[in-house]
C-alpha cells in the first residue's frame, strides 16, 4: 500500500536537515573524535592531577612548585597551579568536548611552555627527552578545534562545535599568548 498518497493516513511532519542529523545514529567520525578526545583529554587531566593532587604517582603542588622554581618559574608554587589547572580542566573539557576551542588553547599554552622551557632543548625525538609528544598534543588539540569535537560532545548545540577556521585560530592564538605571557612573568 502506498502510504504517500492515502487520504486516511495524516503525513508525517517534515523533518529539518538539523533536526533528522541530530537524530542519526553516531557516524565512525563521531566516534573516532570522541576516542581522541576522550584518550587525550583525560590523559592530559590526570597529568595535571598529578601536579595539583599528588595522585597517579604526581608529587603535587609543593614539589611541582619546586620544580618549577629550578627551571625559573618564580613563585613555582603559583605557576604549577596554573599549569596543573589548565592541564587538569582543560582536559577534561576536551574529553567532554565542551568549550573546545578554549580547552585545546589550555592545551596547547601548557605544550608551549613545556617545549620552551624543558623539551626544546633535547631536540625531536621524545626517546631523548625531545618535543615529539608535546608536538602531537598540541597539533591534536588544534586539529579537533577545527574538526569540531563531532556529535557525540556538549559543544554540539553551541557554534563552535561545529570548528572551522577561527575555532582552531582560538585554539592556536590563545594557546600562544597565554604561553607567551607566562613565559615572560
Amino acid at each position: 500500500m502506498n502510504t504517500k498518497h492515502d487520504p486516511h493516513r495524516s503525513p508525517e511532519p517534515s523533518r529539518t536537515g538539523a533536526q533528522h542529523a541530530a537524530r542519526a545514529a553516531p557516524t565512525a567520525a563521531d566516534c573516532g573524535l570522541l576516542l581522541i578526545r576522550l584518550t587525550v583529554g583525560l590523559l592530559m587531566a590526570g597529568h595535571g592531577a598529578q601536579k595539583l593532587f599528588g595522585i597517579f604517582g604526581g608529587q603535587g603542588l609543593a614539589a611541582t612548585g619546586k620544580g618549577l622554581e629550578a627551571l625559573g618559574f618564580r613563585p613555582g608554587e603559583i605557576f604549577a597551579l596554573v599549569g596543573g589547572l589548565s592541564e587538569f580542566v582543560g582536559g577534561l573539557l576536551f574529553a567532554l568536548g565542551l568549550l573546545t576551542p578554549l580547552a585545546a588553547a589550555a592545551l596547547v599554552g601548557v605544550m608551549i611552555n613545556a617545549m620552551v622551557t624543558v623539551t626544546g632543548a633535547h631536540g625531536l625525538w621524545s626517546t631523548d627527552g625531545g618535543v615529539e609528544l608535546n608536538v602531537v598534543i598540541a597539533v591534536v588539540a588544534i586539529g579537533v578545534a577545527a574538526i569540531g569535537p563531532g556529535r557525540l560532545a556538549l559543544d554540539r548545540f553551541f557554534p563552535w562545535g561545529r570548528g572551522g577556521w577561527a575555532a582552531a585560530g582560538v585554539a592556536l592564538v590563545l594557546g600562544g599568548i597565554a604561553s607567551a605571557i607566562t613565559l615572560n612573568l
